[in-house]
């Protein structure tokens, strides 16, 4: 399974906002110029969240974005549903080899299994070690 910039960037919406989550609405402007990202694009992806009722729009010269529940309750998973649909590395068909297919079911329920249980609260409050070693996981 790869995650689209849809997926990605949905996902550094929702973390601006987890991060400044209880402070007021957030422009998408200011987190568009904070990561250096397409503000017209970030609109594109704002409405779908905002759909799934994980983000509501405040109206107004201080409008702006901000969650609609507490970052603890949302998770990674939530988000890339939304944006990507359903979490799947491949179609699993009836008719698979059973050893292929038990294969990829185990893919798939290990990626939710990992996206349904980390946080926007997670991801906000992360923070960089510096020189600690990371895995790169390819699915």
């Amino acid at each position: 399974m790869k995650i689209s910039t849809k997926g990605r960037y949905g996902l550094t919406i929702m973390m601006a906002l987890a991060k400044r989550s209880g402070e007021g609405p957030i422009s998408l402007k200011s987190i568009a110029k904070e990561y250096d990202l397409s503000e017209h694009y970030l609109e594109q992806l704002i409405a779908p969240l905002r759909n799934a009722m994980l983000v509501k729009s405040v109206r107004g010269a201080y409008g702006g974005y901000m969650l609609a529940k507490e970052p603890s309750e949302i998770t990674t998973g939530d988000i890339i549903r939304v944006l990507e649909g359903p979490i799947s590395p491949v179609e699993v068909l009836d008719d698979e080899e059973p050893a292929k297919r038990d294969l990829w079911i185990k893919i798939r329920d290990a990626v939710k299994e990992v996206l349904d249980n980390t946080t926007l609260e997670d991801m906000a409050n992360f923070e960089d070690k510096g020189d600690q070693e990371y895995y790169m996981f390819y699915i």
